[in-house]
């Protein structure tokens, strides 16, 4: 996300521009070596003026930025993708073609959306395919001919069949869904997990209700994240301050099946420096030995320690990634 403190403290960590280099600098290698890297981006690159809440538009450079650090998809089917109508939809799209970055859940109009989706993407021999639906645009309509995927079952029933013609080895579906804030997925969640499930999705990745919710496994070998938390913001409130990168191995033989999948959990971290807050995410099991060199006071470090007891009783049973070597 991209509130206003973190507009501005991209702003003050630049020389004249906006620099979100210390957000991922910690991240970045979890982040890079994946095959398939993958984001929600709960902003629009609409241009300025750059504001957050409620009606967000971030800077290029953060998109740059994301580029950067290593991820290969970002998902745009939230509640803030038209945040700043057409034009800022419109925008956001062409920022990201312009930086070569794959995106999907929102189109310009339904010529797009019927050449680009689903998103196929194949990688060592594996064809994934990709869906993202929301919820909901706050209540603004989009602007035709603009499209925005809503969570429609009729809709996501015929691009899953759409998606089948493409021969798929394994289908991931991003949800943008939930209720804001409640740590417990809602009955809502479950049932369109079932339906995703019993209609050829694989996989579900969920977010929006800005805390970790728990991940389940369905029909044996069905997977359920239901919601990440959040990765970078400024929201402070218990169980709001960090979110979990999920990772999910999954290996071609006579199908494909899920190898392994663990959690890295993030902690955001709000630094004082010379130049003003800086935003870093750092591993919320990082050794104490560190603390001084990446400025976690003792108040930062028992709210770091709540966070991570807090993910960890909510997610248990899923393999936690050890804290990486600090760049």
């Amino acid at each position: 996300m991209g509130h206003d403190t973190q507009i501005q403290s991209a702003l003050n960590m630049g020389d004249g521009t906006y620099d979100y280099s210390s957000c991922f600098r910690h991240v970045q290698d979890v982040i890079s070596s994946a095959d398939i890297a993958i984001g929600n981006l709960e902003v629009t690159l609409a241009g300025s003026p750059y504001e957050g809440y409620p009606a967000f538009s971030s800077p290029d450079e953060l998109a740059m930025e994301l580029k950067r650090t290593g991820f290969d998809i970002l998902v745009n089917a939230n509640n803030h993708a038209v945040d700043r109508r057409k034009a800022g939809l419109e925008r956001t799209l062409d920022v990201l073609d312009s930086i070569g970055m794959v995106q999907t859940g929102v189109f310009k109009d339904a010529g797009q959306r019927s050449l680009n989706y689903p998103l196929i993407v194949e990688k060592n021999n594996i064809r994934i395919a990709f869906l993202n639906y929301t919820y909901g645009t706050n209540g603004i309509q989009v602007s035709p001919p603009n499209i925005v995927n809503y969570i429609d079952t009729s809709l996501i029933r015929n691009d899953l069949k759409k998606a089948e013609k493409a021969l798929p080895d394994y289908i991931i579906s991003l949800m943008h869904w939930g209720n804001e804030y409640e740590r417990n997925e809602s009955e809502n969640q479950v049932a369109l997990a079932h339906f995703l499930f019993d209609h050829g999705v694989d996989a579900i990745i969920g977010s929006h209700p800005h805390v970790v919710q728990p991940v389940r496994v369905y029909q044996g070998d069905k997977l359920a994240v239901f919601s990440l938390g959040n990765m970078i913001s400024n929201q402070r409130k218990r169980y709001t301050d960090g979110g979990i990168m999920f990772n999910l191995s999954i290996v071609k033989g006579d199908s494909v099946t899920i190898s392994d999948y663990s959690y890295y959990p993030a902690w955001v971290h709000k630094a004082n420096t010379p130049r003003g807050i800086a935003f870093s995410l750092i591993h919320a099991a990082i050794d104490s030995d560190h603390h001084d060199a990446l400025s976690i006071t003792k108040e930062d470090a028992v709210k770091m320690q709540q966070f991570l007891n807090d993910t960890r009783s909510n997610i248990k049973g899923v393999r936690e990634i050890p804290p990486p070597k600090l760049r």
